[in-house]
C-alpha cells in the first residue's frame, strides 16, 4: 500500500504541443469574445506602458519649462488614459471569466459522459478517487489558466515589448544599464524550468492519492470499523499518503519563492544602476547636448524599470499555473482518450420490442489483463445455449466460475470475445446499446441508491411512471408496508447509496425499480443473498409475479431461487458443465447433486 500511485511514475515532458492544441480548440464556440478580450487587452496594457512616458513630459515640458498649459494637458491626458485602461480591463476580466466558465462546463459536460460510456473494464483498474481528481481538480487548474493566466500571459509579453521599445527610444545607453540583467535572468528561467516542471506533475499525482485513498476510506468505511482498522489507516494516510502530498507541495513552494525572489533582486540591481548612473550622467550633463540626460528620462526609466520587472515576475507566477495546466491538461485528455470497450456499430440499428429468445453461439470470453506479461484470463470458453421466451434461467456454481459475466454479456456491459449472442435473432453488436437494455432490468446483488426519494428511486428506470404505478410496483413486490413505515411514505429521502434503510430494504426498492421498467428480459445477480431469511419469504412471494412473462436469469446461492427454475445452468471454470431442470439434474448425481446435498455451500 506504500507505494505512489503508477501515474506518479510518468515524466512529464513539459510543453506538449498536441495538447495545447485539444486544449485551445475549446476555445472555437467563444472565439469571438475571446478575441474581443484580445483586442481589449493590448488597449488597457498600451495605456500602461504610455504612463511612464507621459510622467517624462509633464516633468520635462510642463514643469522643466515653468508651462501650467501642458502640465495640465498631460495631467488630463494621463487621467483619460487610466480610465480608458480600467474600462478595458473590466470588460476584458468580464469576458474572459464567460470563456473560462464556458470551457469548463464544457470540458466536465465531456469527461461526464465519457464516463458514463466507458465499459466496466474500465472501473474495475481506474479508483473513483483519480476520476473525481480529474474532473475537479485538473478541470479547476484550466479553469484558472484559461480565464486569468491565459491572456495575462500575451499581456505581459506585449509590456515587455512596449516597454523595452520605448525605453530604447528614449536613451539607449540607460536602457543597456538595464538589461545587463538579462542574461543572468535567462539562466535563472533555465534552472528553475529544470526543476520545477517534474515537481508540478508530483504535485498533482500527490493531490490525486489523496483522493483516492479517501474516496476508498469512505466507501469501505463500515469494513474499515468492523476491522478496527481506523488507526492503521489513518497512520498510513498521515504518514505515506497524506506526508507525500506535503513533501510534495512543499517542494514546489520552494522552488516556486526562489524565481520571484531572484527577479526581485535583479531589478532592484537594475533601479541601482540606472539611479546611480543615470544619476551622474543628469548632473554632468550639459544643457542641449545630444547625450544629455533629463530629470524626466530618469524618473521615467526608473518607473519602467518597475514595470519591465513586474510582468517578469508575473510570467514566473504564471509559469507555475502553465506547468499545472499541463500536467492537468495531459491527465485530462488521457482520460477522454480512454477506448470505449462497448461501442454501437456504425450501422447498429433499433433492436425491436422483443420476446426474450435468447441463444449462446460458441461463445468465449476472456478479460485483457492490465498488465500484457501476465496474459489474458479465460472467463468463459465455448458456451452453448437456447433459452425461449419467458424461460427463467437459473446459474449455480463456485464464485468465480464465470455466472456474472455471462450475464453481463447479456446486457451487453462486455463483447464476447468469441462467437455471438442473439435475441430474437438479432446480433447484439449490431443493435444500438440503449434499445437493448431498455429491455433489460437487472437487479444486483448490493443495489445501488441513488440520493434522491424512494419513489424517484423506484421510478429511475420509467421516469413517466405515475405515483400510482410507482405505489403499484411497490406492493407487487412487497415493499410497500416499510415504505409506508417511513417518515415520509414514498416522499421519504433515503441518501446517497440508500445509507438511512436496510439491506434488505435497498434490494426490495430495486426489485421494484425493475418491476416498473416492465423489462422483457429480467437479470437477478444474487439478488436475494444479502437479505434475512424473513424479507427473502417476502421476495420470493413477489418473485412469481415479477418472473412471469418475461426470460429470466437468476444467480443465487440459495436453493428456493434456484428449484422452480426452468433450466438450470451449472457453470465450472468457465464452461455449462450440467444443463437441466431441478428434478434432472438431481437424477443425474452430478454436480449439481453435490452443490444441493451441500445446501450450496460451495
Amino acid at each position: 500500500m506504500t507505494t505512489l500511485p503508477p501515474d506518479q511514475d510518468i515524466v512529464f515532458k513539459g510543453y506538449d504541443p498536441e495538447i495545447s492544441r485539444r486544449l485551445f480548440a475549446f476555445l472555437g464556440p467563444y472565439r469571438w469574445r475571446f478575441s474581443l478580450a484580445m483586442v481589449l487587452m493590448l488597449i488597457s496594457s498600451a495605456a500602461a506602458v504610455a504612463g511612464p512616458y507621459l510622467v517624462k513630459v509633464a516633468i520635462d515640458d510642463g514643469i522643466g519649462t515653468g508651462s501650467i498649459a501642458i502640465l495640465r494637458q498631460v495631467v488630463i491626458f494621463y487621467l483619460a488614459i487610466a480610465i480608458i485602461q480600467w474600462i478595458a480591463t473590466f470588460i476584458r476580466v468580464n469576458l474572459m471569466a464567460q470563456v473560462g466558465q464556458s470551457i469548463i462546463y464544457d470540458l466536465r459536460s465531456q469527461l461526464f459522459i465519457h464516463l458514463q460510456d466507458l465499459s466496466l473494464s474500465f472501473y474495475s483498474h481506474y479508483s473513483v478517487g483519480r476520476v473525481i481528481t480529474r474532473v475537479i481538480n485538473d478541470v479547476g487548474v484550466l479553469r484558472e489558466f484559461i480565464t486569468w493566466a491565459l491572456l495575462a500571459v500575451a499581456r505581459d509579453l506585449f509590456a515587455l515589448i512596449g516597454i523595452v521599445i520605448v525605453m530604447l527610444s528614449m536613451n539607449l545607453r540607460l536602457s543597456l544599464i538595464t538589461f545587463t540583467v538579462i542574461p543572468i535572468m535567462i539562466w535563472g528561467t533555465t534552472v528553475f524550468k529544470k526543476y520545477a516542471r517534474q515537481n508540478y506533475r508530483q504535485v498533482r499525482a500527490a493531490i490525486s492519492w489523496v483522493n483516492s485513498v479517501l474516496a476508498e476510506n469512505i466507501n469501505g468505511v463500515r469494513v474499515v470499523q468492523a476491522f478496527s482498522r481506523e488507526d492503521t489507516n489513518y497512520h498510513y494516510f498521515r504518514d505515506v499518503v497524506n506526508q507525500n502530498n506535503l513533501d510534495a507541495n512543499l517542494r514546489a513552494a520552494r522552488i516556486a519563492s526562489a524565481f520571484p525572489a531572484m527577479i526581485d533582486f535583479l531589478g532592484a540591481a537594475a533601479t541601482a544602476l540606472v539611479v546611480w548612473l543615470g544619476g551622474m550622467a543628469v548632473i554632468r550633463s550639459v544643457p542641449g547636448a545630444a547625450d544629455t540626460i533629463t530629470p524626466g528620462v530618469l524618473v521615467a526609466f526608473l518607473l519602467y524599470i518597475s514595470r519591465f520587472f513586474d510582468p517578469i515576475r508575473d510570467l514566473s507566477r504564471r509559469y507555475d499555473s502553465f506547468q499545472s495546466t499541463m500536467a492537468g491538461s495531459e491527465r485530462i485528455f488521457a482520460l477522454l482518450d480512454e477506448p470505449v470497450e462497448v461501442q454501437d456499430a456504425p450501422e447498429a440499428v433499433q433492436l425491436p420490442k422483443i420476446e426474450g429468445e435468447v441463444h449462446f453461439e460458441e461463445v468465449s470470453f476472456h478479460y485483457q489483463d492490465i498488465d500484457p506479461t501476465e496474459g489474458d484470463q479465460l472467463v468463459l470458453e465455448e458456451i452453448n445455449l437456447h433459452i425461449k421466451p419467458g424461460q427463467t434461467v437459473a446459474l449455480v456454481g463456485e464464485t468465480g466460475a464465470g455466472k456474472s459475466t455471462l450475464i453481463k454479456l447479456i446486457a451487453r456491459f462486455h463483447d464476447p470475445t468469441d462467437g455471438q449472442i442473439l435475441i430474437d435473432g438479432h446480433d447484439l453488436r449490431h443493435v444500438s446499446q440503449i434499445s437493448l437494455r431498455s429491455q433489460m432490468g437487472i437487479v444486483l446483488q448490493d443495489p445501488f441508491l441513488f440520493n434522491g426519494t424512494v419513489a424517484e428511486n423506484i421510478r429511475f428506470g420509467h421516469l413517466e411512471a405515475s405515483d400510482e404505478e410507482v405505489s403499484a410496483a411497490a406492493q407487487a413486490v412487497g415493499a410497500d408496508d416499510f415504505i409506508q413505515r417511513l417518515s415520509k411514505g414514498y416522499d421519504s429521502p433515503v441518501e446517497e447509496g440508500g445509507a438511512v434503510l436496510s439491506v434488505g430494504q435497498r434490494q426490495l426498492i430495486s426489485f421494484a425499480r425493475a418491476l416498473l421498467a416492465d423489462p422483457r428480459i429480467l437479470i437477478l445477480d444474487e439478488a436475494t443473498s444479502s437479505v434475512d431469511t424473513q424479507t427473502e419469504r417476502v421476495i420470493q412471494e413477489a418473485l412469481a409475479r415479477l418472473l412471469h412473462g418475461r426470460t429470466s436469469f437468476v444467480i443465487a446461492h440459495r436453493l428456493s431461487t434456484v428449484v422452480n427454475a426452468d433450466i438450470i445452468l451449472v457453470v465450472h471454470d468457465g464452461r455449462i458443465i450440467e444443463e437441466g431442470n431441478h428434478s434432472e439434474l438431481l437424477a443425474l448425481g452430478g454436480r449439481y447433486f453435490h452443490l444441493y446435498s451441500s445446501g450450496f455451500e460451495d
